[in-house]
């Protein structure tokens, strides 16, 4: 009986190593998010192919329900790399000081939101003084704080501002209420807007931009901080490697809505936790 005992604990202990090697040469990776589920995996699948090649491991892509849940999984290790918007990077970076913004695409370094209406008698954020109004996740950086960051500059706040705020949670969504007519304006960022415009998705005929925000930084690919050095470099150079004028690459790119990758760093974020702290979304 003893023998078995121990024959059954050690083999125990083995599955478990062997499940902890498994778990180490898998690449956890995960997203904000920020559209429907279904268009982040879309979007995922032919760059989680490049990096299982350029990285000899494995690459498994974990949905999340919301921004919360990709915070706490990068700051308590489940996860390994994350797309996060500037202001979901500053939270990361908050309870974990180690996590390591890579990189970014180009136009994260100057990024901005576009309001939107389908009300033709709105030319500015003034005219919609009194209507209904929609951010889209309260911790999206380009979806609520830095369009509200850039409101409360002007002397407006928005929930006495508007008659009504609400948050849709995603910049897809927020782009859907406005043209059913579910509030008067809303505001998302502008890379997703393009690709709304351009899939057909949102009628221009019907919706139009008003205003666009001041540039600020904000998407970026960032690892935990406990991630090894060295994969973490050659996550990195694999991003940065990504060339246009490669037709594969260009897919990858396409998907991503980037020109092409480039390194970003920690510092790029200090406006984006001044606006959180203004904004009392950080203790």
């Amino acid at each position: 009986m003893l023998k078995n005992t121990l024959a059954l604990l050690a083999g125990l202990v083995l599955s478990g190593s062997a499940f902890l090697a498994q778990a180490s040469e898998t690449l956890r990776v995960s997203a904000i998010p920020d559209e429907a589920p279904t268009e982040l995996l879309r979007k995922f699948k032919p760059l989680g192919a490049y990096l299982e090649q350029q990285l000899g491991m494995k690459v498994e892509f974990v949905p999340v329900a919301d921004y919360p849940a990709v915070v706490e999984a990068l700051a308590s290790d489940r996860l390994d790399l994350a797309w996060l918007g500037g202001f979901t990077f500053v939270q990361v970076h908050q309870k974990s000081p180690g996590a390591m913004p890579l990189v970014q695409r180009e136009q994260d370094a100057r990024f901005t939101s576009k309001f939107i209406t389908a009300d033709p008698q709105v030319k500015q954020l003034a005219d919609l003084k009194g209507k209904t109004f929609a951010f889209g996740s309260v911790s999206s950086t380009s979806g609520s704080l830095m369009p509200r960051y850039f409101m409360l500059k002007d002397g407006i706040k928005p929930e006495t501002f508007f008659s009504r705020v609400a948050y849709s949670g995603a910049h897809d969504a927020t782009a859907a209420w406005v043209q059913a007519g579910k509030v008067d304006g809303g505001v998302l960022n502008a890379s997703v807007w393009d690709k709304l415009v351009a899939s057909g998705k949102v009628d221009t005929s019907k919706v139009h931009v008003f205003a666009t925000t001041p540039t600020y930084f904000d998407y970026n690919w960032t690892v935990r901080g406990s991630l090894d050095p060295v994969l973490a470099q050659k996550i990195k150079t694999a991003f940065l490697a990504l060339d246009p004028a490669n037709p594969e690459h260009k897919a990858i790119l396409d998907l991503q809505a980037a020109t092409r990758f480039i390194e970003t760093r920690p510092e790029n974020y200090a406006g984006i936790e001044e606006a959180a702290r203004a904004a009392e979304l950080l203790k």
